[in-house]
This record gives structure tokens, C-alpha cells and sequence, in this order.
């Protein structure tokens, strides 16, 4: 950072003593300034990137030392890499924010006039029977309630931890490491690349064409370009291309991040569809008890006045006649508490919560509510093949280099290197070691270990097989240009600068594409030859038959550069030469073939959308029974090309798209979704894969192979992205529509009965059989104990036999009415033979009223537990 120019002024901060004496020289404070600022001059007067390393005791190769004193010393002047969470709410606000509830608080005003007028006229304690067992049933309800929201707010925070796991690469005692980010302090060097979050601010050290996307901190949806330049680097924002070293110099509170996390409260899930549509019902019923309430009322205080004219009593009242209107009107108003089914949202908030959590030990983490309710109406399944159907546990097991086709196992790799000329090994190697996004490092334990992806494992082992050695071949090269992969070009380029003068450019990636850009060839001694036709047809057929033996197929490619190339100038597409093709085995994850039978069963269509070569595609598609006779594969480039009339044809058929882009993948989504009325659920694991994540009705991202921006874009993360588990997540989503049906017919039949037993016996007698206290325990039974019984209820098999509800589906259906209505008349028959046996059909004096409640609620859960087809 330190021109040749003009001279930079010292830095004239006045550096704390504690910060002196803890063997550092410079303030928290002082990169806080430089790095928010993007202080391009406070920087150079610190001596640039390399003076801020050593003022805070750090080493831009090896990081930090692992020395316990030495980071507690770190830890106590720079902070740790946390942010400040709001508080918790204790279980006695929950219990206050349940009291708050209008007709809670009627039925507690009720309960205290009850008490007042039964005292005064009865005496202490008859005259208080009603008055408290008001109060008991409201505190009973109120206990109930909070508890199960006090335990759901405790279930969401723990799983907010889990969603806030993110690990990154970073270099301590001179060994690269996986560590959380909630570990890391100032001074760390840490590893980006593409579709990492930035942990922490902090300053550029080295890399190759970054891109940040700062959208989330500043509003701009312009990437930045991040370079020696302009080295700043900020908390939270997302590397949208290249792969870079950082130094890490403000942590957690301090942060540009930190700062605005501050000022946010955060907020929880907003209602899921499911919950809107049941919070209608419940208001529409909740009318319905509303006009019953008050003609109910109505008709027992006219029974009331016309006993008292027949009385001739009509201008005298006393305390019974006020105690009895009081006992009138709690009636009334405890109808509509029974009226509103209030334990609507709360059944689907208790079995949403309940999914969530048993799906986090069935390895899918829920990042938004409503994916598990969406999960059970899934009517596709667009997954990725590697890593998702595959173990994503790669190895090179066949090569065709320089024209020479071999299956490559440990003892084979020393009869490919006799067969390879001393020239032709030097370039594969060259391209292996230097080529690569991945790197090979010693651990803290001093073992050997491949960091990357696992297709960048695989070829690192292979190189390594042969006796290459890669921080020889790195040291030997400088590398001036590199050109990360992504999903859109598929395919790694860099320049290098060779020991002995010249440039050189090497490719890799999707063997057709690389092949494409190739016009020479390494033939089998080694020497540089034109491609022919016939040495291209050989080549093609390699492919075709490494594919077909279900391998991921790579090209290795090297062109000669002019002196005159320029770290500004874009990597050639064209005049290659062909090193040779690797075949990379990655085996069918176990248990997949059965689940996509599963998915078939329950009418689930599954298609597999990958990037890789077709005959590879459709050899493990058929393996895990995705593509049938009937079935198309199609590759993206044709899909593209497609019109309109034609996809409306095609897009039913299609089971498979191979070298697809992350365009083709959202387009197929989007016509799903809005063409044919699917709802659809795609995996992802990719910063390109985000739109199609976006565009789903559910996204799910792997949790291993998935990027931070993949993982943001997602509603649920599939812990160990395995297919089995999606398949699992669909499941838990039929449980809980399931569930919540259930509820809903029971909820609905007591509803039903309980209106109609008290209305037609105010009708008929003038008074109410059930009493408020009665309906009060009626509406607690639904409200909670039935929630919680019938919403937490756990999946089954047979869930997965039967077609799913898609996105038109009524969630109460024709025989969930049959059921309600008939359920609703054999109960209210019920209760008419048991009111028979006593003095009149409709007076419940004495046992019979508490058999009937019992009766009521009893047969109508028992029934709606196996009347749900």
C-alpha cells in the first residue's frame, strides 16, 4: 500500500498504555476508523496492509499463535467476534401477555362482580363457588398458554444458534483451519471464496478477482471490487467472485455490522400461510358465536322478566335477580370464548414448532416457518446430482491423458507415470497443483490433509498419487490471473509465470466446453499435435463412455501466452491444447433409489438438475430411479432455445437437465410454479443457485457443500445433504397439515355442539345447561390439552401413500365437513339421551352436566384421531 510517490506521514495516534502493554500498536478504535472510513491515508500512514499485520502482532503467512495467554490478551483489547443478542423474555411476561386477552379480561371482570354479589347475598364460601372457579379456569388457561409460548420462544432461540453455525478457513500457527467465526480475533487471516459471508471487518492480503457484494450494509446492488488498492473488507457482506487472504482487524460489536445489529431488534417468524388462513376461520366462527352469545342472552333475560311478570315481581329485584343476570351474561360471554377457536394458531404454532424441532434431529434445519407446512404440498422436487444424490466423496478412478486411456487405482499410478514422458507429467502436474481452488496443507497434528471442494480433493489426490509434490510446483510458478469457477463459464482458468521466462494459461472444467476451446493435442509421446478429427472423435468417445459409467468427466487444457499479456487483459477462450480427461467416480448415496420410489408413491415428481456432462446425468439418474422410459433428459443449452409452445410441452416430460445454467434452473421453476401450478422444491448448494432457491416455493440448501449465500436463500438447510432427508422434511410437512386437520374437526364439532346445546336449551327452558365455569373448561381442553395432543402427533409411513394437497387444495375438505357435521349430530344425540334420564331434556343439574362435557370432548377427539383420511 506504501507508494514510490510522495512521502506518507507517520501515524500521530496516541496508542493507549493498556493496548501497549499488551504487546500491540494500535487501537481497536484506530481500525475501526480505517477499515468503516475506508481510510485509504490513515491506512498508508500505519504502514499499509503489512504495518496494520505487524502493529497487531500477526504474521501474514503463518496468522495468529494459538497460545492461550496471548489470545485472552488479544480477546481483552479487541473484543470477540459476538454480537450483542436482546434478551430474552421470562416466562412472567408471557404469563402478562396472555392476560391481555379482551375476553380473558371480560371473564375476569365477570369473576369479580360474581364474587362481590355471591358474598354479599350467600355468604363466605357458597358465595364465592362461581366467582373463583371463573378465576381458576382463566389462571388455569393463562398458565397453559404461557407455558407453551415460553417454551416455543426457548425452541426458536436454540434453533437461531444453529442457524447461526457458519465455520471458516483461516490460518493459525502457520496451519490452515476450519474454525467458527465466533472464534476468530483480530489478527486472524482468514480464506474467502466465492459464496462466503465476510466474518469480520478487515483488510485484503492477497487473491485473485474479487467481488464483494455489499447490498446488505449499503443499499448497492453493484458489486465491488476488492484489490491491494482498495482493501476493505466488511462484516457481513458476500464474496460474489474471486477468492482472496484477509486480515482480520475489527471483530463482533465494533463492526460496521456490529453497529447496525445494534439498532435493529429482532423480530420473529411473520405468520405462515396456513396461520393466516386459519386466524380467518377463527374470526368468521368467531362472529358466528358472537351473534349466538347475544341471542342467547337476550332469550335467558327474557325468561328471566317473563317469570318475574308471572311472578308480579316485574319492579322488584334483589341480589339473586342481579347475581343471575351476572351468571347470564358470563354465560354469554364464555359461549364466545368457546365460539373463538383460539387454539387455531396455537395448534399450528405448537406443531410447526414441534416439526422443527424433531426435523433438526433429523438433520434439516427450518429457517422460516412456513417451509414446513409448504414441504408437506410439495408436488416436485428439482435436486442437484452431486452431493445430494451422490456422497459428494470423489476419486479419480479413470484418466485419458495424452491420448492414453487407464483406470488409476493406488497401485496403477506408477505404471501411468511410466507410460507418461518426463515433458507431459511436468504440464499435468503443473495444471493440478497451480489450476486448483483447492490446497494441500499440514495440520496441527502434522498430518497431510486436501482442503476444498471434493472434486478439487480428487484431483489433488490424483496429482499427489503421482508423486507430485504442491507447494513445490506452487513456489515454482508465479501466478499472475486467475479466473475462479462458476457455474455460468464451468470452467477454471489462471495465467502463470514459468521459472525460466513466459506466460502460460491453464483450464479446466466441463470436459465439452474445454474440449471445445482446444485445436492441439498431447499424443502419446508426449509431443504437441493438431486435433484432428479423428483424435477429437476419440476423445468425445471417452467422454461418452466415462459418462456412461455414471463418472464426472474434467478436461486439462494448456495454451503458450505472448509476453505482452496483462494481469488486465481476459484469459483466452480458444487455441488450447488437450492434456487429457479424468473420470471421477462419485457413488449413488445409499437409501436414495428407495426414496425417490417413496416420492413416486406420494406422488411427488423428482428431477434432477445438474451441471454435469448428460450420459453421466442420465447413467445416475436411471441408478436412482429418476429417469424412466417415458421420461426426456435434456441438456440446457437446447432448453434454452426452446419456445414458449414448446416448453409447455416439453417442461411435464423433462426428468433431467444436464449442463444446465443457473438461468435454466430458475426458468424451469418459475414455469412450474406459474404454469402448471406446481409447488415446487429445489436444492441448491451454490452463490448462482440463489434466483432458482428465491423462486421456489421451498428452497432447501446443503448444509456441508453450500455457500452462506445459498444457505441465506434458502427456508430449510439439509444438514448432511442427503436426499433421504429432504424426502424426510416432506413427510414431517404432511404431519403437520395432517395434524392441524385434525385439530380443526376437533375444534369445530365441540364448536358446533356446545353452541347448539346451550342455545336451544336457553330457547327452550329459558336457562343454560352449562355454566360458564363448565364452558370455560370445555374452551381449555380445546384451546390447549388439544393442541398439544393432536398437533404434536409424530409422522408416519402411509403419510407418503396418498397425493398431495398442491397449491389448490382446501384445507377443510368435503369429508373433513362430512365428519364435523356428523360427528356434531351423534354427539348432540348423545347428550339428548343422557339429559332424558334426568328431570328435563334440557336441564343438567347436578352429575349429568359434567358427564356430558365429558362425553363431548372424549368421543369427539377419539374420533377426529382416526376419521382424517
Amino acid at each position: 500500500m506504501t507508494s514510490s510517490g510522495a512521502q506518507v506521514k507517520p501515524s500521530d495516534e496516541k496508542v493507549p498504555e493498556e493496548v501497549k502493554a499488551a504487546g500491540f500498536e494500535i487501537s481497536g478504535d484506530e481500525l475501526g476508523t480505517i477499515v468503516e472510513g475506508h481510510d485509504v491515508k490513515k491506512l498508508k500512514s500505519h504502514g499499509g496492509v503489512d504495518g496494520i499485520a505487524e502493529k497487531l502482532s500477526t504474521s501474514t503467512s503463518k496468522g495468529l499463535s494459538s497460545d492461550p495467554d496471548s489470545l485472552s490478551k488479544r480477546q481483552d483489547i479487541y473484543g470477540i467476534n459476538k454480537f450483542a443478542e436482546s434478551e430474552a423474555k421470562s416466562f412472567w411476561v408471557f404469563v402478562w401477555e396472555a392476560l391481555q386477552d379482551m375476553t380473558l379480561m371480560i371473564l375476569g371482570v365477570c369473576a369479580f362482580v360474581s364474587l362481590i354479589v355471591g358474598i354479599a347475598t350467600e355468604g363466605w364460601p357458597k358465595g364465592a363457588h362461581d366467582g373463583l372457579g371463573i378465576v381458576a379456569s382463566i389462571l388455569l388457561v393463562v398458565f397453559v398458554t404461557a407455558t407453551s409460548d415460553y417454551r416455543q420462544s426457548l425452541q426458536f432461540k436454540d434453533l437461531d444458534k444453529e442457524k447461526k453455525k457458519i465455520s471458516v478457513q483461516v490460518t493459525r500457527d502457520g496451519c490452515r483451519q476450519k474454525m467458527s467465526i465466533y472464534e476468530l480475533l483480530a489478527g486472524d487471516i482468514v480464506h474467502l471464496s466465492i459464496g462466503d459471508q465476510v466474518p469480520a471487518d478487515g483488510l485484503f492480503l492477497s487473491g485473485f478477482s474479487v467481488l464483494i457484494d455489499e447490498s446488505s450494509l449499503t443499499g448497492e446492488s453493484e458489486p465491488v471490487m476488492v484489490n491491494s488498492e482498495y482493501p476493505f473488507l466488511l462484516s457481513g457482506t458476500k464474496v460474489q467472485d474471486g477468492s482472496c487472504k484477509m486480515l482480520v482487524t475489527t471483530v463482533g460489536m465494533r463492526t460496521q455490522w456490529g453497529k447496525l445489529m445494534a439498532t435493529l431488534s429482532e423480530g420473529g417468524d411473520d405468520e405462515t400461510p396456513l396461520q393466516v388462513k386459519l386466524n380467518g376461520v377463527a374470526t368468521v366462527i368467531g362472529k358466528i358465536g358472537l351473534f349466538f352469545a347475544v341471542v342467547t342472552f337476550a332469550v335467558l333475560v327474557q325468561g328471566l322478566v317473563s317469570r318475574k311478570l308471572q311472578e308480579g315481581r316485574i319492579w322488584s329485584w334483589n341480589g339473586d335477580d342481579a347475581l343471575e343476570m351476572l351468571e347470564f351474561f358470563a354465560v354469554a360471554v364464555t359461549i364466545v370464548v368457546v365460539a373463538v377457536p383460539e387454539g387455531l394458531p396455537l395448534a399450528v404454532t405448537l406443531s410447526l414448532a414441534f416439526a422443527m424441532k424433531k426435523m433438526m434431529n433429523d438433520k434439516a434445519l427450518v429457517r422460516h416457518l412456513a417451509a414446513c407446512e409448504t414441504m408437506g404440498s410439495a408436488t416436485t422436487i428439482c435436486s442437484d446430482k452431486t452431493g445430494t444424490l451422490t456422497t459428494n466423496h470423489m476419486t479419480v478412478v479413470k484418466t485419458c491423458i495424452c491420448m492414453n486411456t487407464n483406470e488409476v487405482s493406488n497401485n496403477k499410478a506408477s505404471d501411468l507415470c511410466s507410460e507418461l514422458s518426463d515433458s507431459s507429467m511436468k504440464l499435468l502436474l503443473q495444471s493440478i497443483f497451480n489450476n486448483t481452488g483447492g490446497e494441500v496443507v499440514v495440520n496441527k497434528h502434522g498430518k497431510r490433509e486436501i482442503l476444498g471442494t471434493p472434486t478439487e480433493t480428487a484431483i489433488l489426490e490424483f496429482g499427489l498419487s503421482l508423486g507430485g509434490d504442491f507447494q513445490a510446483e506452487k513456489q515454482e510458478c508465479n501466478v499472475v490471473k486467475v479466473e475462479p469457477f462458476n457455474s455460468t463459464k464451468k470452467k477454471m482458468s489462471l495465467v502463470v509465470e514459468l521459472p525460466g521466462g513466459g506466460l502460460r494459461a491453464h483450464c479446466k472444467g466441463a470436459s465439452e466446453i474445454i474440449l471445445a476451446s482446444c485445436d492441439k493435442v498431447l499424443n502419446s509421446a508426449g509431443e504437441v499435435v493438431l486435433l484432428n478429427e479423428e483424435s477429437s472423435n476419440h476423445l468425445k468417445a471417452t467422454i461418452d463412455q466415462f459418462a456412461n459409467e455414471a463418472l464426472r468427466t474434467l478436461c486439462l487444457a494448456y495454451k503458450e501466452l505472448d509476453n505482452g499479456f496483462s494481469s488486465e487483459d481476459p484469459i483466452p477462450d480458444s487455441g488450447y491444447t488437450c492434456i487429457g480427461i479424468v473420470g471421477i467416480k462419485d457413488p449413488v448415496r445409499p437409501g436414495v433409489k428407495e426414496s425417490v420410489a417413496v416420492c413416486r408413491s406420494a406422488g411427488i415428481t423428482v428431477r434432477m438438475v445438474t451441471g454435469d456432462n448428460i450420459n453421466t446425468a442420465k447413467a445416475i439418474a436411471r441408478e436412482c430411479g429418476i429417469l424412466t422410459d417415458d421420461g426426456i433428459a435434456i441438456e440446457g443449452p437446447e432448453f434454452r432455445e426452446k419456445s414458449e409452445e414448446e416448453l409447455l410441452k416439453l417442461i411435464p416430460k423433462i426428468q433431467v437437465m444436464a449442463r444446465s445454467s443457473p438461468l435454466d434452473k430458475h426458468t424451469l421453476v418459475k414455469h412450474l410454479r406459474n404454469t402448471f401450478g406446481e409447488v415446487v422444491a429445489v436444492t441448491g448448494d451454490g452463490t448462482n443457485d440463489a434466483p432458482a432457491l428465491h423462486e421456489a416455493d421451498i428452497g432447501l440448501a446443503m448444509g456441508i457443500a453450500g455457500t452462506e449465500v445459498a444457505k441465506e436463500s434458502a427456508d430449510v438447510i439439509i444438514l448432511d445433504d442427503n436426499f433421504s432427508t429432504i424426502v424426510t422434511v416432506a413427510k414431517w410437512g404432511r404431519s403437520v397439515y395432517i395434524n392441524i386437520q385434525k385439530f380443526v374437526q376437533f375444534q369445530l364439532t365441540v364448536n358446533v355442539v356446545a353452541l347448539i346445546v346451550n342455545f336451544t336449551s336457553a330457547c327452550v327452558t329459558g336457562s343454560a345447561p352449562l355454566t360458564a365455569v363448565q364452558l370455560l373448561w370445555v374452551n381449555m381442553i380445546m384451546d390447549t390439552l388439544g393442541a398439544l395432543a393432536l398437533a404434536t402427533e409424530p409422522p408416519n409411513d402411509d403419510l407418503m401413500k396418498r397425493l398431495p394437497v398442491g397449491r389448490k387444495g382446501n384445507f377443510i375438505s368435503n369429508v373433513m365437513w362430512r365428519n364435523i357435521l356428523g360427528q356434531s349430530l351423534y354427539q348432540f344425540m348423545v347428550i339428548w339421551f343422557l339429559q332424558s334420564r334426568g328431570k328435563s331434556i334440557f336441564s343438567l343439574d347436578g352429575p349429568n352436566s359434567d358427564l356430558v362435557l365429558n362425553t363431548l370432548i372424549f368421543n369427539t377427539f377419539v374420533f377426529c384421531q382416526v376419521n382424517i383420511d
